[in-house]
């Protein structure tokens, strides 16, 4: 999740082999060839848009408490698919061997909202500083936390520092080699999936948000997280994925590196055997989570970019973002900002969870008053959820409000495209062997389209032109 990073936590790449684009330049869907798309049942190749949900404030009986139907309704009146969920191991299993069905049963409540309103929800396993043993913080329950008797500091104006505290570091390395530590995740694990896997709403599970460990002395940032992520995370993962397995064979695993992933280090994790794993990294800048200004100028974009596709070319796996955004969108370049991570995201990704959907300050999507934060607006774009057939191309242009779709279609099927509410409606027009279920939305209402194939051959192309909720300094 957003925290303040280590000021000194990665160096950045200065040689960038990607240029970024210049403002007004249509965001493009040039997905990474060699990165496989996130597909449905149907085979279709999907886009997911949408936020992060997270309580992190109420445990026990207030747990989820601040997450409420209007937050699901208001993310789908607005386009967004896609939902990813905090759940805490602490809340789920407060006690040895003690699962809580009030807290699975206030998950299923958030899932049957999500379903209500057609929203996919990722369920995460979160933590943060490991968790309550640390203070405030959330995630793996105290009773698993073995500190080795090592210190502990809190770092109230730098907390993401605290990761770094010795006792901190045992913990984790506790979690991935002590077996009885290891067979009680997993075990959470298959009640949670055990419990989930039936529902609707579900697409998949993130394994754990994004896991740390112990670093040696004068061991760097960067070599520290790939050798964790390649001797403790990798087999972590592979013994939660087969506990899973044991109980849900249907839905998508996604699995994160460490947060040194942000900063344009490429990954050290290894190959996770199943045939359903998405990688699944954050995107974060340690300037703009101290507050600070997006700089273009900084090469950072670029080399997170860079480095973030080596993994998933070489596993052959999709890619999700699974948190991303500023905290302070307000700033002068944070239009800019959001121009170049949208069309950079597009390039690689299936899509990205924002964070986070709440309303009021900071990261929060909305104000209080339920209207987007300046320049949030931009990531409510048009875009082709479900494609049934092969992507050519596909982009928006905000300052048109144009989005152009063509794909090669399979036969007799159906392809879904979502519109967000936008001042002057939108108006569908469609080329090549298929046609569509409406020719417009209304002015100030959310769409979706569905562009049926019929038995021809060739391209189809498909235009939507209408109003942008997207406008300067929005």
């Amino acid at each position: 999740m957003p925290k303040r990073r280590l000021r000194t936590a990665v160096s950045l790449a200065a040689a960038a082999v990607l240029l970024l684009l210049t403002p007004g330049t249509p965001a493009a869907a040039r997905t990474d060839p060699g990165i496989p798309p996130l597909t449905d049942e149907q085979g279709r190749a999907l886009t997911l848009r949408g936020w992060n949900l997270a309580d992190k404030e109420h445990r026990g009986d207030e747990a989820l408490a601040d997450i409420t139907e209007r937050s699901l309704r208001d993310m789908a009146a607005q386009g967004f698919n896609l939902a990813r969920l905090a759940v805490f191991w602490d809340d789920l299993e407060p006690r040895p061997g003690h699962y809580s069905t009030a807290y699975l049963r206030k998950i299923e409540r958030v899932l049957d909202w999500a379903h209500r309103y057609r929203v996919r929800v990722v369920i995460d396993a979160h933590q943060d500083v490991y968790g309550p043993a640390f203070g405030s913080h959330r995630g793996i329950p105290a009773w698993a936390t073995r500190t080795d008797g090592l210190p502990y500091r809190p770092h109230p104006d730098d907390w993401f520092a605290e990761y770094f505290e010795p006792a901190v570091q045992a913990a984790f390395q506790h979690l991935y080699e002590d077996e009885d530590l290891r067979r009680a995740q997993a075990r959470m694990w298959q009640v949670l999936a055990g419990r989930l896997a039936g529902h609707p709403a579900v697409f998949g599970y993130d394994l754990i948000n994004e896991p740390m460990g112990r670093m040696r002395s004068g061991e760097s940032i960067p070599d520290a997280a790939r050798r964790i992520e390649s001797t403790q995370i990798t087999p972590m993962y592979q013994r939660i994925a087969e506990a899973i397995r044991r109980v849900d064979r249907r839905h998508w695993l996604f699995v994160e590196p460490t947060p040194a992933a942000g900063e344009g280090v490429p990954t050290g994790l290894g190959r996770i055997r199943d045939p359903k794993v998405v990688y699944a990294p954050h995107f974060y800048n340690a300037a703009m989570e101290a507050g600070r200004d997006y700089d273009p100028a900084s090469g950072w974009l670029p080399a997170y970019e860079a480095a973030v596709v080596h993994y998933p070319r070489a596993m052959r796996v999709p890619v999700f973002v699974g948190e991303w955004g500023p905290l302070n969108s307000s700033l002068p370049n944070m239009g800019r900002f959001y121009e170049d991570a949208l069309t950079s995201m597009s390039r690689y990704a299936t899509g990205w969870a924002s964070w986070q959907w709440c309303y009021g300050g900071a990261y929060c999507a909305m104000d209080e008053h339920g209207r987007f934060q300046p320049n949030k607006s931009r990531t409510a774009e048009p875009y082709a959820a479900a494609v049934a057939g092969t992507v050519r191309t596909a982009s928006y242009d905000a300052a048109k409000a144009v989005y152009h779709l063509t794909y090669t279609p399979t036969r007799h099927s159906t392809t879904e495209l979502v519109l967000p509410p936008a001042p002057r409606g939108w108006h569908i027009t469609i080329t090549g062997p298929a046609r569509a279920d409406a020719e417009r939305v209304p002015a100030g209402e959310r769409g979706t389209v569905r562009v049926r194939a019929g038995g021809g051959t060739g391209e189809v192309e498909v235009t939507l032109r209408g109003g942008t909720l997207t406008t300067p300094g929005s």
